[in-house]
């Protein structure tokens, strides 16, 4: 009776450790690891020309979209491009002079503050400099 159950005990623990092994790479294969991302300070949103008046345009900060406008009064304004609420990309609609999520039909104003809809809390601003024909968005500090 005792070599049948350290058999048992035996075979049981080597089918364990076999499933496991199977197990063990998939899951790793299925959720890669945290790679840091090189932190961002700074992107080149658009060409001082590019945009008209009242007009929006998304543009990469990083691993991010970046959503510049050009107010009507010849202003700019840069945000970060993802929704508060579940990280949608976000876009200007000029008709409406707002900031629209389509995942969720949340609004922004130009401001970058929430207006309607689902988002918990304002865009995130970031600073905008126009130097040599250039837009260049920097992230506040």
């Amino acid at each position: 009776m005792r070599r049948r159950r350290w058999l048992n005990a035996f075979l049981g623990t080597s089918a364990g450790a076999m499933v496991a092994s199977i197990l063990y790479p998939v899951v790793r294969y299925l959720v890669p690891p945290e790679l840091p991302e090189a932190p961002t300070t700074r992107a080149l949103a658009a060409r001082e020309d590019e945009l008209r008046p009242n007009q929006g345009r998304l543009f990469r900060f990083g691993s991010r979209p970046g959503l510049l406008l050009r107010l009507p009064d010849g202003s700019y304004r840069a945000y970060d491009g993802t929704c508060t609420h579940l990280n949608c990309t976000v876009q200007y609609r000029p008709d409406l002079r707002q900031i629209w999520c389509a995942c969720h039909n949340g609004y922004y104003d130009v401001g970058g503050r929430n207006v309607s809809g689902p988002p918990p809390r304002p865009l995130d601003a970031w600073e905008v400099h126009v130097a040599n024909g250039e837009v260049v968005v920097t992230r506040k500090a």
